[in-house]
């Protein structure tokens, strides 16, 4: 068994796991470890827990020791003057003419190094760029370009729902979503309705597409002729997947009335509402590209 502690680092929700070793922790506590990066500042998520050897893909670091005062100081500094690295870093970027969008910057913890976070449409050449910010910030500088999903993923924002984006605070990895997904829960198909801030489809659509695919499976195909238990022949109009229940098209006289029905109580054969949305030939190019 080995002994392992969980930690997360700045912009991401992530949890690391590292060689607990013998020290201390409390959660929140800065510790110092090394990653593939170099000597990180991170902090405990997770108290330490044993785990199997077999369960762990790779060979873990080890926590190098427990942040001391002084590297709390350190980390600290960096925090304080961020606004104005940040500020600096923009007027540079856009006296040099560059189409791109610095999102973020991160010092290394040694100071030595100064990462800047960036989004362009294309390629760019910053090698002037990179020449002019070192001169005015007296350290290394690298600059990393990032997609659409990364730049939400660092700076977070409010979804449609109100809260944080979900790969800003919860998520560990992006989330899977596909059209197929929001046919499924019966959303409407418009790219402005689907798409979260970074353009693409709503990580969330995969939370609970498991729980509409199965309901989905007792559910008959909009439009299909169906009978209830009270021997009413009539069309589909409307699911109600959570509810439960069918919306029903029903000829009385000269006329019609709808009603809802209980899925229990409305035979249908044919294909169910899963089985026809399986179907991707009526899904429009511009909408897959959102996947």
């Amino acid at each position: 068994m080995k002994k392992v502690v969980g930690i997360k680092f700045r912009r991401t929700p992530k949890t690391y796991h590292f060689a607990a070793g013998d020290h201390e922790y409390t959660l929140e506590a800065g510790v110092i470890v090394e990653t593939a990066k170099g000597v990180e500042y991170g902090t405990v998520t997770v108290l330490p827990f044993e785990i199997s050897e077999k369960e762990l893909s790779a060979p873990l670091k080890p926590v190098m020791r427990l942040a001391s005062d002084e590297d709390e100081k350190k980390i600290k500094g960096f925090a304080d003057k961020y606004d104005e690295t940040m500020r600096t870093a923009e007027e540079l970027i856009q006296k040099s003419g560059l189409d791109m969008k610095p999102v973020d910057i991160e010092y290394a913890f040694d100071g030595s190094k100064l990462v800047i976070h960036f989004t362009a449409d294309n390629r760019v050449d910053f090698r002037e760029l990179v020449r002019k910010l070192a001169s005015v910030f007296k350290m290394r500088i690298e600059l990393r370009q990032i997609g659409a999903r990364d730049e939400v993923r660092m700076i977070g924002g409010l979804g449609s729902c109100g809260r944080v984006c979900c790969c800003h605070g919860t998520m560990e990895e992006y989330g899977r979503a596909s059209i197929k997904m929001a046919k499924n829960q019966g959303l409407s198909l418009n790219p402005q309705k689907i798409s979260g801030l970074c353009g693409r489809l709503m990580c969330c659509l995969e939370y609970e597409n498991k729980g509409y695919s199965e309901i989905n499976k007792r559910m008959p195909k909009m439009g299909s002729a169906v009978k209830t238990k009270d021997g009413k022949d009539g069309t589909v109009v409307g699911l109600m997947q959570l509810k439960e229940r069918v919306k029903l098209k029903i000829p009385e006289r000269d006329s019609f009335v709808f009603t809802d029905y209980p899925l229990a109580e409305v035979v249908f054969k044919g294909r169910s509402h899963i089985e026809d949305n399986d179907r991707d030939d009526d899904i429009p190019a511009e909408l897959k590209g959102l996947e």
